[in-house]
């Protein structure tokens, strides 16, 4: 038997390939979307199933074990966030040909008579995404849409997040006699009626270019709260070593300075500042909202109570622990037991604290830096030396395989 797993394009025969053509035309059975096999052409003769999951497509075909060509049809090209890279690992000892078909997002390109290198390509049907980040990053932001993330929903959360001037073009039912294309601004779009399953692109003329840490103190709303200061801050960061998509949490967050500059660098990841003051929560959410940080979730409360239903971390700064320290440990170390801790510490007593704890929970990589900044600071016609409190950070790691 042999098996090929079919792009069908944007649904339509006229936009088949030749070789897609004679493989359907030579098929005995055909599995597919209801919407696929509408579209087949009306001299099909092959048994056709309505079928999308994977699993149950596996199970047509070994029924269908006595035939010797099935056609599954994908929408769109079958290497572009298809259904074949869930169905390929099913039909392991099959004969399985993959024949591409064209994508969303090439015949929205060809429609719109524009390049699409360029363009950041995003899922967003039937996944998280947080599209106020991924465009406050690109110049140019492709989306596939559906499920509850329509199109309204993105670009709403577009406006709410200051982007809501930024052009966006929707393409509705590409490829059929229904096909829509409409532009407008994410804050218009957002109020439009249209279609569950569409294609988005986002042009933002003004995309951020760099990423850094140690951002300067005086850009932060601060009013009586305590900030860690920007060379502290520069040096927690470090010793986070985030990535992209990291979960961070920031307990006792303060003005939320470390978790916004988190967040800026685990760009696709999400950071939840934890702060038990709400004053210090507003100035979380203000700013957040200041640089841009719309992966950061402020929680008041306290740890470890306020880690319900949040997911796992991977990286955790405790800047305050409210007297419980080893209670947060443990508590972490039990949802991830690779979990990457930084703590800082102002007093020799939290030191101690924080150095037996480590060495009680058996933490790797620890490491111990006692940070000392002085600014030079003008003083008449003369400039004064003016030290800064010290401040230790203590670093480590769980068990990491």
């Amino acid at each position: 038997m042999k098996i090929s797993i079919i792009g069908m394009g944007p649904g339509s025969t006229g936009m088949l390939t030749v070789q897609a053509k004679e493989t359907i035309d030579a098929a005995e059975v055909i599995i597919g979307a209801e919407r696929l096999l509408q579209a087949l052409p009306g001299d099909c003769r092959a048994a056709r199933y309505a079928v999308i999951e994977p699993g149950k497509t596996k199970q047509l075909i070994e029924a269908n074990s006595q035939v010797e060509s099935i056609s599954v049809l994908m929408s769109g090209d079958t290497g572009f966030y298809s259904g074949a890279r869930n169905l390929l690992p099913l039909l392991e000892g099959y004969e399985v040909d993959l024949i591409p078909g064209i994508s969303s997002v090439q015949y929205f390109a060809s429609r719109l008579r524009r390049p699409w290198q360029d363009w950041k390509l995003v899922s967003a049907h039937g996944k998280s995404c947080d599209a106020a980040s991924l465009v406050r990053d690109n110049a140019e932001t492709f989306f596939l849409t559906g499920g509850l993330l329509t199109v309204q929903v993105l670009c709403a959360q577009l406006r709410d997040a200051g982007l809501g001037d930024c052009q966006v073009t929707i393409g509705e039912n590409l490829g059929s006699a229904r096909e829509r294309i409409v532009v407008g601004t994410a804050a218009e779009l957002a109020r439009l009626d249209g279609h569950l399953l569409a294609v988005m692109l986002v042009d933002n003329p003004t995309p951020r270019k760099t990423v850094s840490c140690g951002q300067p103190d005086d850009i932060f709303l601060r009013g009586d709260i305590p900030m860690t200061k920007s060379e502290v801050r520069s040096v927690i960061l470090s010793k986070l070593r985030l990535c992209e998509d990291d979960i961070v949490y920031d307990l006792g967050a303060g003005t939320g300075s470390v978790s916004v500059e988190a967040a800026l660098l685990a760009r696709s990841g999400r950071v939840y500042a934890i702060e038990r003051n709400p004053e210090g929560c507003r100035l979380v959410v203000e700013n957040a909202k200041k640089l841009g940080a719309f992966n950061l979730y402020s929680i008041e409360g306290e740890a470890p109570g306020a880690f319900a239903g949040l997911p796992a971390p991977d990286a955790v700064f405790i800047g305050g622990s409210g007297g419980k320290l080893s209670e947060i440990l443990e508590e972490l170390l039990r949802m991830n037991p690779a979990v990457r801790l930084v703590i800082s510490a102002v007093t020799l007593e939290t030191l101690a604290e924080a150095t037996l704890a480590f060495s009680r929970l058996s933490l790797q990589n620890v490491d111990i830096v006692q940070i000392a900044v002085n600014r030079v600071k003008p003083l008449g016609g003369y400039h004064l030396v003016m030290a800064q409190n010290p401040v230790f950070v203590i670093s480590g790691e769980g068990e990491n395989d």
